[in-house]
């Protein structure tokens, strides 16, 4: 995240909150993080896909089968939230896509040339793109915008989807107010997946960054045992970002199985 030889040497620790403008492209602001993002899905991409072309039937060391283990994971974490196996399939490429930019990105946030490493007009050049609270919002917006599509299709429509909220007759008071703040509060877990996401990622920067200046020249070794706390927090928020999509894709799913069974038997 930061450059522990320069952080010693300022009045205080380094933190920057707010993503900072590079450069303008037709009048639209680029920031750090933006950047920082393009440049992580470009290494995500190429790193991948050299990795899916050396993947073979018999089981290969090295990194292949970190990415294997890390697909396999999520696989069975999107398996066992589903009742009907087969309907998870088709939204596993999803979730697994989620998890891993997630995970990459965050950990590649941690890398001494993202944040005060490198500088441009007096702003770090590369900022974590998940520290950044416009980026967590878009991408909880855009999972959440996913997670309603896909269960509208699989309740049958948009009023089967939207019976999921009314528990009991609508044309009741209590029942109609029920489901009005059950709405409401689906609503609300866009907020909660970018809130929870961002605080997470950006503490763990400050932190970081407070122990380093606090090391001085032993900044790196001061800011080393949070550093490892932070590869482990940022796999953790990964987990629960992608775990939660899930999980609000699979009660729906799951009620809507349970509606049509009711209807048969």
């Amino acid at each position: 995240m930061l450059n522990f030889f320069k952080i010693f040497s300022v009045s205080g620790p380094v933190v920057h909150i707010a993503p900072g403008v590079i450069f303008y492209i037709r009048g639209v602001a680029i920031t750090n993080s933006m950047l920082y993002g393009w440049v992580s899905i470009v290494i995500i991409c190429v790193l991948l896909i050299s990795v899916a072309r050396k993947v073979t039937i018999n089981p290969k060391g090295g990194i292949i089968q970190y990415v294997e283990a890390v697909s396999e994971f999520v696989i069975n974490l999107v398996e066992n939230s589903f009742d009907d196996k087969q309907k998870a399939k088709k939204y596993i490429p999803y979730f697994v896509t989620l998890f891993v930019f997630i995970l990459l990105n965050n950990w590649l946030g941690l890398l001494p040339i993202v944040g005060e490493g490198f500088q441009s007009l007096g702003v770090p050049l590369f900022r974590p793109f998940t520290a950044d609270l416009d980026a967590t919002f878009a991408m909880a917006a855009f999972t959440m915008i996913y997670v309603y599509l896909s269960s509208i299709r699989e309740s049958g429509g948009i009023r089967k989807y939207l019976g999921h909220f009314f528990v009991g007759n609508p044309l009741n008071p209590l029942y109609l107010i029920i489901g009005l703040l059950e709405m409401l509060t689906d609503f609300t877990r866009v907020l909660s997946l970018s809130l929870r996401l961002f605080l997470n990622i950006a503490i763990g920067e400050i932190v970081i960054a407070v122990f380093s200046y606090l090391g001085h020249v032993l900044a790196p070794l001061t800011a080393l045992p949070f550093t490892l706390i932070e590869l482990f927090m940022t796999a953790l928020q990964a987990y629960i970002f992608t775990i939660l999509a899930v999980m609000y894709l699979a009660i729906v799913v799951n009620h809507a199985d349970e509606k049509e069974i009711e209807a048969l038997e």
